[in-house]
């Protein structure tokens, strides 16, 4: 099924770190988008992952994450390879959550957020990459990245598609507080 539902969703969000988030083309919109993505997922109670590409250099995930879903062993993870599936602890935590809809965003899009969306469809996931959540240092990777997970089978969505999907309705009993973090 292509429309997200909330007790199937699972957010995964890869390497949203001040250092690369600050060579993004698309800078503001990922850090405004990302910060609505999980104030929604905390309201929803979705579970998220959030990954860091060796933190030691590129720094630590974006404030406006980290302040909502603050670090803990139980959702953040430091990785080194581009798939992010590729690290045991990941994949280990990914596996015992057991959700079939991933709802993945990150940098660099045609990098570490495509190699992690093959992985996953290659596991039988429903992936829905939310395009204004992703970037990548230049608008073209970006779209590159964008299009070839579309032909592997992604769905390309925004934040705001994604935010009304789980909702399903107005008469939604978190529907105020989910509609009143689009400004």
């Amino acid at each position: 099924m292509a429309i997200l539902n909330t007790e199937d969703a699972l957010i995964v969000i890869v390497d949203i770190q001040e250092k690369l988030i600050n060579a993004t083309f698309n800078e503001s919109v990922i850090r405004k988008k990302s910060e609505i993505l999980v104030k929604m997922a905390k309201i929803l109670n979705i579970p998220c992952i959030i990954t860091e590409q060796y933190p030691k250099g590129l720094g630590n995930t974006i404030s406006e994450i980290s302040d909502i879903l603050p670090q803990s062993s139980e959702n953040y993870f430091e990785k080194v390879s581009f798939n992010a599936l590729n690290e045991e602890s990941i994949l280990n935590c990914f596996n015992n959550i057991q959700k079939s809809q991933i709802i993945l965003c990150g940098i660099e899009t045609h990098i570490c957020v495509r190699q992690t969306a093959a992985a996953m469809l290659n596991r039988g996931f429903q992936i829905s990459v939310i395009k204004d959540c992703c970037g990548s240092r230049s608008e073209n990777e970006h779209i590159a990245g964008l299009d070839i997970m579309k032909q592997e089978g992604c769905l390309i969505k925004t934040t705001e598609m994604a935010l009304f999907e789980l909702l399903k309705t107005a008469k939604h009993p978190d529907f105020k507080e989910v509609q009143a973090l689009i400004k």
